[in-house]
């Protein structure tokens, strides 16, 4: 019998923080490092960053369903970045660093849109979190890949 696993993508600032935030949780199989939402084929990390490309630097999570469900990674999603800043995080400005949750089916939706209802009255501020369809998830290039396993004196200023 094979083994299922989901996948869950999320956008929330520097990919490089949110892969280091993903990457230690229990029932987290495997995380990816790229772009979506934007409307340029197979971009760059520069061509992102130039704001004018519509994508966002993103993670792609596969996650064992029967350790950690979509609700509890939502939960993580919430706590480790600032939903209420505007294409901003910490000293990361620009488009690329959007909050938004990608969702690649109807349960997804509909649970991504109760959690943003749910931490919408504990924040002071409007959450800005965008709820999109998932498009096309663009690999980042390698070099980015669990960027902090790589560079363990770097860190990303939040």
């Amino acid at each position: 019998m094979t083994k299922r696993y989901d996948i869950a993508i999320f956008a929330a600032g520097c990919f490089w923080h949110v892969e280091e935030e993903f990457a230690k949780v229990i029932g987290i199989t495997d995380t990816e490092v790229g772009y979506t939402g934007g409307n340029v084929k197979d971009p760059s990390y520069e061509q992102v960053s130039s704001g004018k490309t519509g994508h966002a630097e993103a993670i792609k999570i596969v996650f064992d369903p029967e350790k950690i469900i979509y609700s509890q990674l939502l939960d993580i999603f919430w706590r480790i970045h600032d939903p209420t800043s505007l294409n901003k995080q910490g000293e990361d400005i620009g488009t690329n660093y959007k909050s938004a949750i990608f969702y690649l089916n109807k349960q997804q939706h509909k649970e991504a849109l109760q959690s943003k209802k749910d931490y919408g009255k504990i924040f002071k501020k409007p959450v800005v979190t965008e709820i999109k369809k998932a498009e096309v998830f663009y690999p980042a290039e390698e070099y980015h890949q669990r960027y902090f396993e790589k560079h363990q004196n770097i860190a990303c200023k939040l």
